[in-house]
């Protein structure tokens, strides 16, 4: 059964016409990318047509929801790197997530990972910082945005914030074991242009870990 539509008017209108994941991912690709240390909730997403990884991945956890799927963000956490937020959504007993990225590695995944820890990991190798280091180093179970209804997440950029504070405090779960970190290799030059086409030089890591803004 669908959510209730959480807005109206044009941005209502915008959402109505996300009745697939593939028109969700779309939407996201399509959207300018925002370097601003700001957050926006799902309607103003719909509105300005910007979005940073929080922003892309509540509206499509928004969008997701109104398609039956329940709305759940997952957070990577990186070193030395922004950190990742993703929407993960479940199709036939495997999971798979759309998500914004201003890399082009760090957006959608098909719904083909058995669980979870196998869906961050299709990340791994793909998430590097400036430096060409790999820097995804865990990640949090999913959170359920229903959790924060009462303040209006789909509607209220004040929310995100509590909902960033939320995943940051969340329990992550460790990918490599400290062993394993000194022996990463860099990424590859060809590799390493490829993943950063197109991406906005204004919102790329350049000094201490924040949540996204700006990955």
């Amino acid at each position: 059964m669908r959510a209730t539509r959480p807005f109206r008017g044009a941005e209502g209108a915008a959402l109505d016409r996300l009745t697939s994941v593939d028109r969700i991912q779309a939407f996201l690709d399509e959207t300018s990318y925002s370097a601003e240390a700001i957050y926006r909730a799902p309607v103003r997403v719909l509105r300005d047509r910007r979005a940073h990884c929080v922003d892309g991945a509540l509206l499509a956890a928004c969008a997701l929801e109104r398609l039956g799927h329940p709305p759940l963000l997952v957070d990577l956490r990186a070193v030395r790197d922004d950190d990742h937020v993703i929407a993960v959504f479940h199709r036939r007993g495997r999971i798979g997530a759309v998500a914004k990225s201003n890399t082009v590695n760090l957006r959608f995944r098909e719904p083909v990972y058995r669980d979870l820890r196998e869906l961050v990991m299709s990340y791994f190798d793909l998430y590097f910082n400036t430096n060409g280091e790999k820097t995804l180093r865990s990640y949090a179970s999913p959170l359920d945005l229903r959790r924060f209804d009462a303040l209006a997440w789909r509607t209220r950029d004040e929310a995100a914030a509590e909902i960033v504070r939320r995943l940051d405090s969340a329990r992550h779960y460790p990918l490599v074991s400290r062993g394993m970190i000194p022996l990463l290799r860099r990424i590859d030059d060809r590799s390493y242009r490829a993943g950063l086409l197109g991406a906005d030089a204004a919102g790329l890591f350049a000094g201490d870990r924040v949540k996204c803004p700006l990955q």
